[in-house]
């Protein structure tokens, strides 16, 4: 009741027709052609189900798009953090261009980055023609240490094999990190690190026991997101990679090429793998994002 004794007008229709309408919605948007997949898996046997998923070539193209995606995500969750710190603490000429430009992978279609990326770093591009050797040169030299590990893993060249797809996906998954992180900086209070300073803790001791415990809730939500959308990218890779069976082909990659072999069923499984691990994540995301609410609203 409000004060004038009337009942107050809810923008929206009562509970039951608005879950209604937002359940449909999200039945015909997005539960309904994601279960097409799992339906049409089921008609695969058991055996042929696992021998589809777990075959030589799908098996490695799962260790690429994992590990590179990973990697991805941690140097994200590095120099991401550097990045929302110095747009939150920081004043300087060009902020508003630097901070508009965090969301250009978002905005860019991921064809374009992929063109623009091997563009800048195929062996007569912008960059590559002068990282490429000093790169090469560098693998080479670690490989002597560890005779065929590394370059078998790293690659020789940057654009068109592994270290093209790291750049691609460090490439769309740092605005992940950034925004998730900007909120929380903006509501630490610069006190608290002057406090630390007056107490006599130095630099380090005040990023490792101040800044990071506080950040950190977020910080993995970021890196869990960049990561997730690390895992599914297929634009901006696809041009970079190289696209070598057992060697530079991603999982989402292999998935079109089963399609346009008519191995429908085969695409699918591999397809349910990636769906169930993007689900599973999710719902890390959203333990984690629920965990760092409640960490803020302790503190």
């Amino acid at each position: 009741m409000s004060l004038f004794g009337k009942t107050r007008r809810k923008v929206l229709p009562g509970f039951g027709l608005s879950l209604g309408f937002t359940l449909a919605y999200l039945s015909l948007i997005v539960l309904i052609p994601l279960s097409a997949a799992f339906i049409k898996t089921s008609g695969m046997t058991w055996d042929a189900f696992v021998q589809a998923v777990t075959s030589p070539r799908v098996v490695a193209s799962y260790r690429l798009s994992f590990g590179v995606s990973f990697l991805a995500a941690a140097m994200n969750a590095f120099f991401g953090t550097i990045v929302a710190w110095v747009l939150v603490r920081y004043t300087f000429p060009g902020k508003k261009i630097i901070d508009a430009l965090v969301d250009l992978p978002f905005a860019l279609p991921t064809a374009v980055a992929g063109i623009a990326l091997t563009a800048i770093y195929a062996k007569n591009g912008w960059l590559g023609g002068y990282l490429e050797p000093l790169w090469a040169k560098g693998v080479t030299t670690l490989d002597a240490n560890a005779p065929g590990a590394w370059k078998d893993w790293l690659g020789l060249r940057i654009a068109f094999d592994r270290p093209g797809i790291f750049i691609a996906l460090t490439f769309i998954g740092l605005p992940f990190v950034v925004r998730t992180l900007q909120p929380v900086l903006e509501e630490m209070e610069p006190e608290l690190e002057e406090a630390s300073a007056t107490l006599g803790a130095n630099r380090w001791q005040t990023i490792t026991r101040v800044i990071l415990p506080e950040l950190t809730p977020a910080l993995i939500t970021g890196s869990a997101l960049a990561f997730a959308r690390a895992l599914g990218e297929y634009g901006s890779v696809v041009f970079i990679a190289g696209n070598q069976p057992m060697h530079s082909e991603i999982t989402p990659l292999l998935i079109i090429t089963k399609l346009e072999q008519y191995d429908y069923r085969g695409a699918t499984a591999i397809a349910v793998v990636l769906l169930v691990v993007s689900f599973t994540l999710l719902l890390l995301i959203n333990l984690l994002q629920k965990w760092s609410r409640r960490h803020h609203a302790l503190v």
